[in-house]
């Protein structure tokens, strides 16, 4: 029994030991951001951070990339967040009615391209969206798009809408398949899966794909990527990566892989 006692007495000491330990590394821990990013801004924002935390080893920076529409959902749902930048509006207006944007802290921050590409060879020939309606009418072609609850199929959406196609009618056709966000449908370009897919200029440059046309604006509008602080999240050095975000290094990077700064 004593030798019972004095094993659970050693345990309990190291616990209280662990347990203050752990108290003092939360205490004198870095600070941690957490941005929520759209997908298509995987890759250049990954290269920020790192250029960010060249300066400021102290501070935490945890990117979560995925469709603007689920990023929106976990916000909704309660996951701590500090910073986020959606691929469209919509997304966004949502989180500022709903009162998860901090005030005065939304600003237009990128601007985007929708176009059409294709991958290694270029089996079909494709050269145009004018084309890709006649290819997709007919039944001669396999097109990879966003689902509709994310900003790329949304946008996809509105260039059905001015070809006059019907989502439905082709997809009983066959010549559609789906991606739960735009590196998805990137992928599927990329492996060569489909025949081509309507993505974001920059995800086309960073998987090397051959864009053979690019939407306008009156096709789908514009492709613009707001940002704001959030408030679910508890980052103490937020508002100073917002900033950096925002400022003429991060400009540089976000240039180099084809986004447009506003």
């Amino acid at each position: 029994m004593k030798k019972i006692a004095l094993v659970l007495i050693t345990l309990m000491a190291f616990s209280l030991l662990f347990a203050e330990g752990a108290k003092e590394t939360a205490t004198s821990g870095q600070d941690e951001i957490i941005v929520f990013a759209a997908a298509s801004l995987t890759d250049v924002m990954d290269e920020i951070i790192t250029l960010y935390k060249a300066d400021h080893p102290d501070v935490n920076i945890v990117a979560n990339y995925d469709s603007s529409g689920t990023l929106r959902t976990q916000i909704r749902e309660g996951a701590p967040c500090d910073i986020f930048i959606s691929a469209a509006q919509l997304q966004m207006d949502e989180m500022e009615a709903e009162g998860f944007v901090v005030e005065d802290t939304r600003v237009d921050l990128l601007e985007n391209q929708v176009t059409l590409a294709v991958g290694e060879g270029n089996r079909k020939g494709i050269e145009s969206f004018d084309q890709l309606a006649e290819l997709l009418r007919n039944g001669d072609v396999l097109l990879a798009i966003g689902n509709s609850d994310v900003p790329v199929g949304q946008y996809t959406q509105l260039i059905f809408d001015y070809y006059g196609l019907d989502e439905q009618e082709l997809n009983s056709l066959g010549v559609l398949t789906y991606g739960s966000n735009v590196r998805e449908v990137t992928t599927q370009v990329s492996e060569l899966s489909v025949d081509c897919g309507i993505i974001y200029s920059t995800d086309a440059f960073s998987a090397g794909l051959t864009v053979v046309d690019a939407a306008t604006p009156e096709m789908c509008g514009q492709v613009i990527y707001p940002a704001a602080l959030i408030n679910t999240g508890s980052s103490t050095t937020s508002s100073d990566f917002f900033e950096f975000i925002k400022g003429d290094e991060a400009k540089a990077v976000f240039e180099s892989v084809g986004f447009a700064r506003l």
